[in-house]
């Protein structure tokens, strides 16, 4: 699968080259807008990484050119302009996700293997629920019966990982390569402390409780009646 990379930072572009093509992917890499955009409507795409501020044409401004030209390849935005202004905007003109600098390179990996594995289609809105517990990705944050829990940003991660992937059972070598972007080390107890962090704000004071221990294995977020 071809992915095209717009992104004016040479040390980001090179290590986001290197690691895709490392991943199995054939890879354009373009620094400035006009040149990115150039590349969109004239090559054929599977998924396209585009940074905001850039040389020449923004990324909302290569996105909309995408967009008119009738094309619907899967758009990330992969930035560090982090304001919800910014994430609404690049949602409404046709991106399919948005990813903050800096990041877990495994975490992008795993969501452009999910972009291009549903065609691009996002989700109908940018919310996770598991009973009364929701995370709206746009505005960071996380409510459970109506009531504002506030999370560090390993545990909103944590949390979300867990909510995309409901009542998967997730092992502690993926949480920790997704979260953590680091190898399991059977001798570290990180996984353990944040998970129980994290029960202690979404479920110690509620019912029912959906952070669940799986033996051996990892754990789950699932609701059961």
């Amino acid at each position: 699968m071809k992915i095209l990379i717009v992104e004016d930072e040479q040390k980001t572009g090179d290590y986001l080259k290197q690691g895709l093509t490392e991943a199995g992917f054939q890879v354009d890499l373009a620094r400035e807008g006009v040149d990115g955009l150039h590349f969109a409507l004239t090559e054929n795409y599977d998924l396209a990484i585009l940074d905001v501020m850039l040389p020449g044409i923004d990324g909302f401004g290569i996105l909309a050119g995408i967009r008119r030209a009738g094309k619907d390849m899967p758009i990330m935005f992969l930035t560090a302009r982090d304001a919800v202004d910014d994430r609404v905007k690049g949602l409404e003109l046709g991106a399919d996700d948005y990813l903050l600098k800096p990041f877990a390179f495994s975490e992008l990996l795993a969501r452009v293997r999910t972009l291009l594995r549903r065609g691009g289609k996002a989700p109908s809105d940018p919310f996770f629920r598991a009973a009364d517990l929701e995370l709206d990705l746009l505005r960071r944050r996380v409510t459970r019966a109506g009531q504002r829990i506030d999370l560090t940003a390993k545990e909103f991660a944590l949390l979300e990982l867990m909510l995309r992937r409901q009542g998967e059972v997730l092992p502690r070598s993926l949480i920790a390569s997704q979260v953590w972007d680091m190898n399991f080390d059977s001798d570290t107890n990180v996984i353990e402390v944040a998970v129980r962090r994290l029960r202690a704000k979404v479920d110690d004071a509620f019912s029912p409780k959906l952070i669940h221990t799986v033996r051996g294995m990892g754990y789950v977020l699932e609701c059961h009646d």
